[in-house]
């Protein structure tokens, strides 16, 4: 298996960077739009365990849009053949000092374009 082709690299990467843009401006029809409109999407939260995409969604539609300004550090993006990837990520924003995010997603490109299928957030004590 090719690891890190550099053009599925760069699609991954932009797909990424899309995603950034969307979650902090609560950009609610491009984040249901990154993730893939199926019942086996997964999202877990930092205070919830979100099953199919129509969880995701309504979390999303509920959430609060105040305070998802984040900065991001050690971002890492591995793509297996052509197909998959996974993007991992620390975060830190000024509403949660002395506490570090973490953030996982796993990547498909479907024929509709790169799609989130499994996401992980949580936050630890920054150390």
């Amino acid at each position: 298996m090719d690891i890190n082709i550099a053009e599925v690299l760069d699609e991954v990467r932009a797909a990424f960077d899309r995603y950034e843009r969307a979650l902090v401006a609560n950009d609610v029809a491009a984040l249901d739009d990154l993730f893939w409109d199926d019942p086996t999407t997964i999202r877990y939260g930092g205070g919830e365990n979100l099953y199919g995409i129509g969880e995701i969604r309504a979390f999303r539609a509920a959430r609060s849009p105040a305070g998802l300004e984040r900065m991001l550090d050690r971002t890492q993006i591995t793509t297996y053949g052509r197909d998959f990837a996974v993007a991992s990520t620390l975060f830190r924003r000024g509403s949660t000092p002395g506490k570090v995010g973490r953030q996982m997603q796993t990547w498909m490109r479907t024929p509709a374009g790169w799609k989130v299928v499994a996401a992980h957030v949580s936050l630890i004590d920054d150390k």
